[in-house]
């Protein structure tokens, strides 16, 4: 019987330290335009935030109806999109001033969201994720995700699609999933548990969520709900 490969595991540096608002129940992080967009989850607390990057300062903001629990969002062209957990429900705003332009409704329950350029990508808990057309919101294909056994990964939760790969949290791991978005096999780990341990210690649900990119300057922002700090971090050991 063939011996399933090991996995990389890489691990970090921490390049900068940013402020980051230990209120918001972070459930998803986009980096745009010099910005940090961050959708934060709970009932009655949800919110879709434009946070400046240097001070963590919060420039704008659009809260969630009391119903709605805040999860994912990424942002494509000029429009970001944000999903809700258990409403089936998925807002897009004008990604310059947050207005509310439309909303789509989707099964199952919604909890990371990134985009490839053309379609959105979709995790709802399980090991599988969703290629869902922006602008009819209907899946055109699913991914399984499954690690070097063959074996489902589950709880997948904030996406984010960096350099052709789809990054994924998982759900009270303390290790960042490193997914091919074609066969949705595992290509390796990210371990941040050393980042993670002060915060998870305080609470066992501040849990490590949220991953976004700047694209044109090469640079990783991760960080957690409920955390104080936002980190800068650059890969070692790939």
């Amino acid at each position: 019987m063939e011996t399933p490969m090991r996995l990389p595991v890489a691990s970090f540096e921490i390049v900068n330290t940013f402020s980051h608002d230990p209120t918001a129940f972070t459930q998803g992080l986009v980096f745009h335009d010099g910005a940090i967009f961050e959708s934060d989850g709970e009932y009655r607390e949800s919110r879709l935030r434009k946070v400046e990057l240097a001070t963590g300062k919060t420039l704008l903001k659009h809260n969630l109806p009391n119903e709605f629990f805040g999860e994912g969002a990424t942002v494509l062209g000029d429009k970001i999109y944000q999903l809700t957990w258990n409403e089936n429900t998925c807002f897009v705003y004008d990604v310059n001033d947050l207005k509310l332009l439309k909303e789509f409704k989707y099964s199952g329950e919604g909890w990371g969201l990134t985009q490839d350029g053309t379609n959105l990508i979709l995790s709802d808990g399980t090991h599988i994720l969703r290629v869902i057309n922006p602008v009819s919101f209907e899946t055109i294909r699913t991914i399984p995700v499954l690690n070097e056994k063959g074996k489902p990964v589950m709880s997948l939760n904030e996406l984010e699609f960096i350099n052709g790969e789809i990054w994924a949290n998982v759900w009270h791991d303390t290790r960042i999933a490193r997914i091919n978005p074609k066969d949705g096999k595992l290509l390796g780990w990210i371990d941040l548990t050393r980042l993670a341990k002060e915060e998870v210690e305080n609470n066992p649900e501040n849990v490590l969520n949220g991953i976004a990119y700047d694209k044109s300057n090469d640079r990783i922002f991760v960080t957690g709900k409920n955390w104080r700090k936002l980190y800068e971090i650059r890969l070692k050991d790939q």
